[in-house]
Order: structure tokens, then C-alpha cells, then sequence
């Protein structure tokens, strides 16, 4: 299936198979205005050079923080006058979480994709509501789900409205604080006729490792990336920032900007060579 994601730039953005490579990409909670634009002209001067397809990620609202005093973001109204403003300077699509029913309306307003969280990836208002705004919806897999029992979730948005799906792999609980990557769950997914993105930050992530915060382990976000790609995915997840040990939301497992290019590039050879050699199940 291919996935059609309005462009503010021109033609549609095209998510699949046979599509160039997609990047959902940007800092994992909107800091401040500067620090957006700043990681959406870089990378969208990467994707434009290396022909990668981009759409840029922020979050409003971090919901799920594992402390009550974490910053969560600033907000749906200001956080979406912020990815207004960067969609339209830099005329690429937004995308953004949503966490409850209530706040589809206002998101699909301004984003072009509406993104699930892996927590509430079975929470069927949420999931039937997104669905009814018609909008792409980028579905994230429970850390605690088989790549199989998100069947269920994707017939859920399918029986609520119109709405396309991405389906993205972040990982599996693996004992306490930590995940693992079972990479048989692309070619599972994929089999649904949906899309399929590698989240490669957020799979590295040591949920609740550091006690009152997640930590992380970013040396393995390029290997698995890699190992991703050569299976067959269709896109790639990334939280960037320019300074990840000092990002107020996700920096131990956060891609550094300066390195995101060089390992992007090398993920578009690895595309091109298995493409050329291996079709993904499904």
C-alpha cells in the first residue's frame, strides 16, 4: 500500500514500496522556535541532497514522561502555532503525537500526519477518532504488543474511517529498562498492507533506565538502522538534536545532527543495493 501525505511543497508525498526512502524527523519535544527551524533546515537540506523524502517531528505534548516533573512541551495551542510556522517557512509536512480524542480536531488542522503513541496504540476512541479526520496516521507498536496483535489496531482505523497507516517498530520490552528489536516484526507488519518506518531512537531508548527519566543508548541507533533498512522498511524515525545531552526530552537516545547525514547517506546505499537484491515478504 502506499501512504499519500499532503506536501505544502507540491505533489503529494509518497510512502511505500518503491517510494525513495522516508525521514520522520526532529527534535522529540518542541523546545522553542529556533531550535525547530534550526533541525528542520538541516534536514531538509540532507533529504533534499540525498533524495530522501522528509517530514518534520515534534511533539506539543509529551503525555507519557516518566516523571510528573519532566518537561512535557508547550502545549497543543502554542505547540501547533509552532509547527504551523515551520510547515509553512519551510514547506515541508508536520507531524506530531495525540493523546486523546479531544485534540484531533485542532492537530489535523495544522499536521499532515497524526501520530499514535506506543502506549495508547489500543486505545480505540483515540484510534477511531484519527481515523474520522481523514488525515495519514503514523500508528506506533506497543513496546509490550507482538508485531501480529497490530492487526487488530489497524482494522480498528480502518473500520473508523478513510485514514492511510504507517506503521512504525520501536522495539520490545526486554526484561526491565530495556528494549530489544525483533526485525521479523517489519516483514510481519508490512503483510497488513501498511508502510512500514524503523523508529531507530526510540528502539534504543532504556525506558525508566536512569530512574526518574529513560535513558539510552544512541551507539546502536546506525547499526540497527542499518539492519532495518536492508530488511525493508520504508521509512526511518529519528529524534535529532543539535545537542542531545542537554535536549529536555529524549537526549540519551537522540540522534546528534552533526552525524545524521553521514549516516543517512549510507542507509540510501544500503536501500539501493537491497532493493536490487532482495523483496521483503509480504
Amino acid at each position: 500500500m502506499i501512504v499519500t501525505v499532503e506536501n505544502p511543497a507540491g505533489p503529494p508525498i509518497l510512502v511505500g514500496s518503491g517510494q525513495p526512502l522516508l525521514l520522520i524527523g526532529g527534535p522529540c519535544v518542541l523546545e522553542s522556535e529556533a531550535l525547530a527551524r534550526q533541525i528542520a533546515a538541516r534536514l531538509q537540506e540532507i533529504c533534499g541532497r540525498l533524495g530522501l523524502t522528509y517530514i518534520f517531528k515534534a511533539s506539543f505534548d509529551k503525555a507519557n514522561r516518566t516523571s510528573l516533573d519532566a518537561y512535557r512541551g508547550p502545549g497543543i495551542e502554542e505547540g501547533l502555532r509552532l509547527l504551523q510556522k515551520i510547515r509553512d517557512e519551510f514547506q515541508v509536512p508536520v507531524i506530531s503525537d495525540i493523546h486523546d480524542p479531544s485534540q484531533v480536531r485542532a492537530a489535523a488542522e495544522v499536521l499532515d500526519v497524526l501520530q499514535i503513541p506506543a502506549f495508547l496504540c489500543r486505545q480505540t476512541d483515540l484510534l477511531v477518532a484519527a481515523a474520522r479526520s481523514g488525515k495519514p496516521i503514523n500508528l506506533k507498536k506497543g513496546q509490550f504488543l507482538s508485531p501480529w496483535d497490530m492487526k487488530h489496531a489497524v482494522n480498528k482505523i480502518r473500520a473508523g474511517g478513510k485514514s492511510q497507516i504507517m506503521l512504525v517498530e520501536r522495539g520490545s520490552s526486554f526484561g526491565y529498562n530495556n528494549l530489544v528489536v525483533d526485525m521479523r516484526s517489519l516483514p510481519v507488519m508490512r503483510s497488513f498492507d501498511c508502510p512500514v518506518i524503523y523508529d531507530a531512537t526510540h528502539s534504543v531508548q532504556l525506558p525508566g533506565g536512569l530512574g526518574g527519566a529513560s535513558g539510552g543508548q544512541r551507539e546502536f541507533i546506525a547499526p540497527l538502522s542499518r539492519a532495518a533498512v536492508a530488511a525493508g522498511v520504508d521509512g526511518l524515525f529519528m529524534e535529532i538534536h543539535p545537542d542531545p545531552d542537554h535536549a529536555l526530552c529524549d537526549g540519551p537516545n537522540s540522534m546528534p545532527l552533526d552525524q545524521v547525514e553521514k549516516i543517512l547517506a549510507g542507509l540510501v546505499r544500503i536501500r539501493a543495493a537491497a532493493e536490487d537484491s532482495f523483496s521483503i515478504a509480504g
